[in-house]
């Protein structure tokens, strides 16, 4: 009796065993087989919905924006594939999505795109909002500033952030790396994240009343920095 539990012991040892190999290599295979899932479709994603945006444009930019629609008109439905038309009544620009829509976020990038010209940036510059992810348009008033400010003291801080035929304002945004408008008292900087809060620091200097020398001096030495980081 004892040798027959030996030899029962023996083979359910066996067993066991072998069920564990046979496991360990349907994991194995398992492992080794890569697991593929088909691409999501826009119109999956959007579930049958049209996605809208109307951008209203200022009495102001009107104008401008006729002489330009073809060049706006053209990169939004050949490359964004969206549909868009400009509502003279409404004084906007209104955009949907369709079935040959393939980018999730392509209404809102148009969206953007459209403001950014609305807002005073050329054309040049807002495409630039189509291409790249990581742009943004971050806006504010100097009054938000220094809320003192008024009349000439006004005039000067303005005068601070432009320069001499604009040296000041491209020197920030040489440095910076950002594309920077100035409508009355309202500023709109576009780029990265980062680049926009270099270039806000050095707008904000200005408006309290550093000087050009010292706020380009510290640009310098900002970019040195980042280009030793990079």
């Amino acid at each position: 009796m004892a040798d027959e539990d030996i030899i029962l012991t023996e083979e359910i040892q066996d067993r066991a065993a072998a069920t564990l190999i046979n496991s360990n290599n349907e994991d194995m295979e398992d492992i080794e087989t890569p697991v593929s899932f088909p691409p999501i479709s826009v119109s999956s994603l959007q579930s049958g919905k049209v996605e809208q945006r109307k951008v209203p444009i200022p009495p102001h930019r009107m104008t401008p924006l006729k002489k330009v629609w073809i060049s706006i008109y053209t990169p939004l439905v050949e490359h964004m594939k969206v549909q868009v038309r400009m509502n003279v009544k409404s004084k906007s620009v209104e955009i949907r999505s369709c079935k040959e829509t393939e980018d999730v976020g392509a209404v809102q990038k148009s969206a953007d795109f459209v403001k950014a010209y609305a807002l005073g940036f050329d054309i040049a510059d807002a495409i630039a909002l189509l291409r790249m992810d990581d742009l943004y348009i971050d806006s504010f008033e100097i009054k938000d500033v220094r809320a003192m400010l008024t009349g000439d003291n006004l005039s000067r801080a303005i005068g601070r952030i432009v320069g001499k035929d604009g040296k000041t304002k491209y020197t920030i945004e040489n440095a910076s790396r950002t594309r920077i408008v100035i409508a009355d008292q309202k500023i709109h900087i576009l780029g990265t994240f980062q680049n926009i809060r270099i270039a806000r620091d050095s707008l904000v200097a200005l408006i309290l009343g550093s000087s050009p020398g010292k706020v380009t001096s510290n640009l310098r030495q900002v970019g040195a920095r980042q280009r030793e980081r990079f």
